[in-house]
């Protein structure tokens, strides 16, 4: 049925298809739309539509060229592209060629026009077409790219620079080498609090944790129900491509993340909306699922040595032994020996003030938000630690942590 101010508004125009009523479609992209005397869909709005024919303005990138013809050889030939249009056919001025995706107008010009492409291709390279543009040649990884580890001890203090990162969201690096790319430390705030811009996403990684050391942020996750607040001392396990979302915090949130590889790809979702209407506290992301750490419903036990206690936060049975994390407090004296036997290990202070002894090093102190990244084979303890003294210590694996013999 046509409403009457769409027939008027219509009829007024000349827009019509016989002479009694015009033919409109109100769910071609932002409708209403009337079909012209000529046949062709229009719109009441000033701005281009898309989408509607023959005649429908496509997103392209144009390419300037003096020799079309070499261009587009190269393009088809060379290549893989199709031809989707060529105007005029009897001088041709313009082609429109097109591969997984990627849509090129070639366009006769009397100066070339260069830019840069990516296409997935069977072998890694880089080749330039005719006009100077560059085609970087890139292989679709069949997993992650998990870069061999290079353990360094690495000591930072809390006083570091922070650098802007997404979602206005700024970071400080605790672990500045990253082990050679194979793992990633930071200290991300949020100093004004409110609603974030972030969107649904997800991340290809093999490990990802997030811990809250100050404030709160409220976030959603695919499958776990409604948006939940953590708060400081809280938790949450990141499986390999869960959907989330960053929905608000408080002014000062301080978060640590700590993550591998530390280069990853954060992949936006667009169709999917959260939360969803499935709750699955036990799905499978990856051969790991979400864990939602609450630090005020959780116990300390006495952890590994005497002097040490600590809070587990489930991270190592949900990632079945490939990283645990724990929040260790020390009881003031100094505690025996430990060494790791793993990949990795950190100590991030989380409050009070602690001293370390690392090895041959001693008076190493831990203040809140300082770190300490420990190689393989390295052994420390706590030698002091004030009565308020808490630290983040993450490992992989999730046993990795032990008395020192």
């Amino acid at each position: 049925m046509v409403p009457a101010v769409v027939a008027a508004a219509a009829d007024q125009a000349g827009v019509v298809d016989r002479a009694d009523h015009p033919v409109v479609d109100e769910d071609l992209c932002h409708g209403p739309h009337v079909r012209d005397r000529a046949g062709r869909w229009t719109s009441r709005d000033p701005l281009p539509v898309t989408g509607l024919g023959q005649d429908a303005v496509v997103p392209e990138t144009v390419l300037d060229c003096r020799d079309l013809d070499a261009n587009l050889a190269f393009f088809r030939d060379d290549l893989g592209f199709r031809i989707d249009l060529v105007t005029p056919a009897d001088d041709p001025q313009e082609y429109v060629v097109s591969r997984d995706g990627l849509r090129i107008r070639l366009r006769r010009a009397g100066a070339d026009g260069a830019a840069a492409f990516r296409l997935p291709a069977g072998q890694r390279g880089s080749v330039s077409a005719p006009n100077g543009s560059t085609i970087e040649l890139v292989v679709e990884p069949e997993g992650l790219d998990i870069p061999p580890s290079v353990p360094s001890l690495t000591v930072t203090s809390p006083e570091g620079d922070f650098g802007v990162g997404r979602a206005g969201m700024t970071y400080r690096d605790l672990l500045p080498d990253r082990w050679g790319g194979r793992f990633i430390a930071s200290h991300i705030r949020i100093d004004e609090g409110g609603d974030v811009a972030d969107w649904v996403h997800f991340h290809r990684i093999r490990f990802q944790m997030i811990f809250v050391a100050a404030g709160w942020v409220e976030v959603v996750y695919e499958d776990q129900g409604g948006p939940f607040r953590m708060h400081a001392g809280d938790c949450v396990l990141q499986p390999p491509e869960i959907r989330h979302r960053v929905l608000r915090s408080s002014p000062g949130l301080e978060v640590i993340e700590v993550g591998c590889p530390a280069v990853h790809d954060t992949v936006a979702d667009h169709q999917l909306t959260l939360p969803t209407s499935v709750v699955d506290h036990d799905r499978d992301f990856g051969g790991q699922r979400f864990v939602r750490h609450v630090a005020a419903d959780s116990p300390t036990a006495p952890w590994l040595v005497p002097g040490l206690t600590a809070r587990d936060t489930g991270i190592g049975s949900a990632t079945g032994g490939l990283a645990g994390a724990v929040v260790v407090r020390a009881a003031g004296s100094s505690s025996a020996r430990l060494t790791q036997s793993g990949e990795f290990a950190l100590v991030v202070g989380l409050a009070g003030t602690a001293t370390l002894e690392i090895g041959g090093n001693t008076g190493i102190e831990l203040l809140p938000r300082a770190s300490v990244s420990l190689p393989p084979r390295t052994t420390w303890r706590w030698t002091s630690t004030t009565a308020d003294h808490e630290a983040l210590v993450v490992s992989l694996g999730a046993d990795a942590i032990r008395p020192a013999s």
